[in-house]
C-alpha cells in the first residue's frame, strides 16, 4: 500500500515513528510498543536510518519485520550519510525484494564529531539528488520528504529553505512529514507558503509528545523548534516532577492535534521515541471526540 493513497483529509490517519533498537532486548520492547499501538489502527509506521547508515541492515530488517508480521505498513528511511551510489542502490534493491512500497530519502545529519555534511565519494550531497535517483533507477516507491516549518537549522532563511524543497519535490516526492513544532501557527504559515511556491502534495504535521524535560530541550536546540513562552514557563515550573511533565506534554499535544484535524490535515506523525503510552494517551483522546 503506497502512503499516498492514505492520506486524505476527509479521513486522516494517525502514523508513528521509531528508531531501530541496538539490543535484542530493545527490539522486544519495539515490538511490545507496536502491539499496544496496533489497536490505533496506525495508517502506517516509519522505521528511522542510523548516523552514519550505522542501522542499515537493522532498519531494512526491522521494516520488514514490521510489515510482514502485523500486517502494518512500514516506510524506511534512507539516507546519504557514508554511502556511495552503489551502496545506495543495494539497500533500495533490498527493500524492493522485501516488497517495501515506501521510502523517505533524506541527507541526514553529519555523523557525531562533524560540524557540516561531507558526502561520501560517489555520493549524494542532498536529499533532492537522492530522491532522483530513485526515480532515474526506476523504483516504484511511493516517497516521503522532510520538510521544516520553521527552516532547516543550517539555511540561510525560510525562503532558501522552501526552494531546497521545492527542488525536492520537484525530483520525485508523493508527500512530506515536518519537523516537530509545538505551535500550529508555524505549521499553517509554512503549509500556506509552500502551496504559493507550487509545492502541492500532502504535508503531514510531526507532532512530538513532550514527556521529559531535558529531552525537549536537547530536542529543540538540534532541530530549531521554538518551545512557546507559556509552554516553556509551565515547563521550567515542574520540571523535577517526571508525571506532571507527561501530563502536560500530553494534554499539549492533545489540543494541537485537535486543532490540526479540525482545519483538515491529511493525517498526524507522531514521533514515539519507541514508547507508547503518551501516544496512545492522544490517539484515545482524540478518537473519543470525533
Amino acid at each position: 500500500m503506497k502512503i499516498r493513497n492514505r492520506l486524505n483529509p476527509s479521513n486522516p490517519c494517525f502514523s508513528f515513528e521509531f528508531f531501530p533498537p541496538k539490543t535484542d532486548e530493545g527490539t522486544a520492547n519495539l515490538l511490545k510498543t507496536l502491539e499496544e499501538l496496533a489497536p490505533l489502527e496506525p495508517g502506517f509506521v516509519s522505521v528511522t536510518y542510523g548516523a552514519g547508515g550505522s542501522t542499515r541492515d537493522r532498519t531494512v530488517e526491522l521494516v520488514t519485520r514490521i510489515k510482514q508480521s502485523t500486517g502494518i505498513e512500514a516506510m524506511a528511511h534512507l539516507t546519504c550519510v557514508g554511502h556511495t551510489r552503489e551502496e545506495l542502490r543495494e539497500v533500495l534493491g533490498r527493500l524492493a525484494e522485501a516488497k517495501i512500497d515506501n521510502v523517505l530519502p533524506l541527507r541526514g545529519d553529519p555523523p557525531q564529531g562533524q560540524k557540516e555534511f561531507i558526502p561520501a565519494e560517489g555520493g549524494f550531497s542532498h536529499a533532492s539528488e537522492l530522491v532522483q535517483f530513485i526515480r532515474d533507477e526506476d523504483f516504484n516507491f511511493c516517497l516521503g520528504g522532510a520538510c521544516y516549518p520553521e527552516g532547516h537549522v543550517e539555511t540561510a532563511s525560510r525562503d532558501d529553505d522552501l526552494r531546497h524543497l521545492k527542488a525536492k519535490v520537484d525530483a520525485g516526492l508523493d508527500f512530506l512529514i515536518t519537523q516537530l513544532f509545538f505551535d500550529n501557527a508555524f505549521y499553517f504559515d509554512f503549509v500556506e507558503r509552500a502551496r504559493r511556491a507550487g509545492i502541492n502534495i500532502p504535508i503531514v504535521p510531526g507532532i512530538m509528545p513532550i514527556t521529559n524535560y531535558e529531552q525537549v530541550q536537547r530536542f529543540t536546540r538540534m532541530c530549531g523548534a521554538t518551545v512557546p513562552m507559556r509552554l516553556g514557563l509551565q515547563l521550567e515550573r515542574i520540571k523535577d516532577q517526571p508525571e506532571a511533565v507527561v501530563q502536560l506534554g500530553v494534554a499539549h499535544a492533545t489540543v494541537q492535534c485537535m486543532e490540526l484535524l479540525a482545519r483538515g490535515v491529511p493525517g498526524i506523525h507522531f514521533y514515539t521515541l519507541n514508547k507508547s503510552p503518551a501516544t496512545r494517551m492522544i490517539v484515545g483522546a482524540l478518537r473519543a471526540r470525533s
